[in-house]
């Protein structure tokens, strides 16, 4: 193309009418076939119709992961903890869990057998504390506990024992909720156009919310941007609600996803997930249709999960009002099949009892391995099940020796096969 337009200006200053048509012909051939063929990509690309009414269909998590169950060991009573169910204050890394207990503002660190490791409280508003803790990280290598307050643009840095070591700073503001390691030197977050802002300030804002989405990989030492990136389409589309008092405010979706391999971008605002490898390369991988642009109310792709046979990801609507008809919706999609249906997750050892694979629910981004997640299970609803018979296996063994008022919950892990 670049050769054809050079040619062009420094060689046929006035070319005669044919060799022009010829010329501009072969312009618009060579455009064709590359809108011919990004095209052609894009629809080969696995695609679900979310506009389709999809039968719901029962599959067992133990045929595509494998479970263990924990129970973090409380005979020192200083090791019993609460969580927030709206944060994800649980790490889990190759050797150690870490949690954030709400209830003490300390957090506490667990061996993965569920042996108590140390604890600490560094709660305050001095230069060397936290005043609140919506996101923590935890980097075993350097014994860097990461401290994330979504209401400030710095985070504070400890080791597992206390000990205050930095605090770095953000560039620009950064959603926190997202932000996970990218390799051991960096960590890999995302910026929205409009920043995150209190539900009663939204319901009195009058204006326009735009969806646009930057990504950062910033330095875990100093926080200075390393790479960063856009995923917009061409016409730079973006996703605008106009908020007036009384709307609905739905979650921000979760645009970052870790995986085997890196991390899964989701775009609502071209309706695509991109594979975001360490090498950073970023390939299409999976859509939804029709497009965002052509819908009322506008559905969202918010997150993809991925295995090696199916993808599970999750829509949202956005609403002028609340409307319990636009509830959240979790698919699944068979790559083998290409079947696609509603979610309901079982697991043999808990009759009864069923999930939903979603980014932030079963807390992905807090788990060390890209190849699998953990899901917090409640011990009052356990103990229930256990004397209806409704469990199994290990999970019935460990239920049976806890107390549900004096013992934390079941952490179930899951690492996809």
């Amino acid at each position: 193309m670049e050769y054809i337009q050079y040619y062009f200006h420094q060689q046929l200053i006035k070319p005669n009418m044919k060799l022009k048509t010829v010329l501009n012909g072969l312009f618009i051939l060579i455009v064709a076939v590359g809108c011919t063929y990004d095209r052609r990509a894009k629809e080969e690309l696995p695609c679900v119709d979310v506009r389709k009414d999809y039968p719901e269909k029962e599959i067992s998590l133990t045929d595509f992961a494998d479970v263990t169950y924990i129970h973090l060991n409380t005979e020192n009573d200083d090791y019993l903890y609460s969580i927030h169910p709206f944060f994800a204050n649980i790490a889990v890394t190759k050797n150690t869990i870490v949690i954030f207990d709400n209830s003490s503002c300390s957090i506490l660190f667990f061996s993965k057998d569920g042996t108590p490791k140390s604890r600490f409280k560094r709660l305050g508003q001095g230069p060397e504390e936290y005043f609140k803790v919506t996101r923590m990280l935890y980097d075993e290598e350097t014994d860097d506990v990461f401290v994330c307050d979504e209401d400030v643009d710095y985070i504070q840095v400890y080791s597992s024992t206390g000990d205050y070591k930095r605090k770095i700073r953000f560039p620009r503001k950064i959603a926190t909720e997202a932000l996970t390691s990218f390799d051991s030197h960096s960590l890999i977050g995302y910026s929205q156009r409009f920043p995150n802002m209190p539900l009663s300030f939204l319901e009195n804002y009058k204006g326009e919310i735009h969806y646009y989405t930057t990504f950062y990989r910033i330095d875990k030492m100093t926080a200075s941007v390393l790479d960063s990136f856009n995923l917009k389409s061409a016409d730079n589309f973006a996703l605008v609600y106009e908020f007036t008092k009384g709307a609905l405010l739905i979650k921000i979706n979760n645009r970052l996803v870790t995986c085997s391999d890196g991390f899964l971008l989701c775009n609502p605002e071209t309706d695509t997930v991109y594979r975001y490898k360490k090498d950073k390369s970023l390939t299409p991988i999976f859509r939804k249709s029709p497009s965002v642009r052509n819908m009322e109310p506008m559905v969202l792709i918010n997150n993809l999960v991925e295995t090696d046979r199916y993808y599970f990801f999750s829509t949202c609507t956005l609403l002028r009002k609340r409307d319990p008809n636009y509830a959240e919706k979790y698919y699944v999609h068979d790559k083998e099949t290409g079947e696609v249906f509603l979610q309901k997750i079982t697991i043999p050892d808990y009759k009864g009892k069923f999930f939903n694979i979603e980014a932030s629910f079963i807390k992905k981004q807090n788990f060390y391995d890209g190849n699998g997640y953990f899901y917090e299970l409640d011990l009052i609803e356990l103990k229930e099940a256990y004397r209806e018979e409704r469990l199994g296996g290990k999970l019935k063994e460990l239920v049976a020796t806890l107390d549900e008022m004096k013992d934390n919950n079941v952490l179930m892990l899951v690492h996809f096969k």
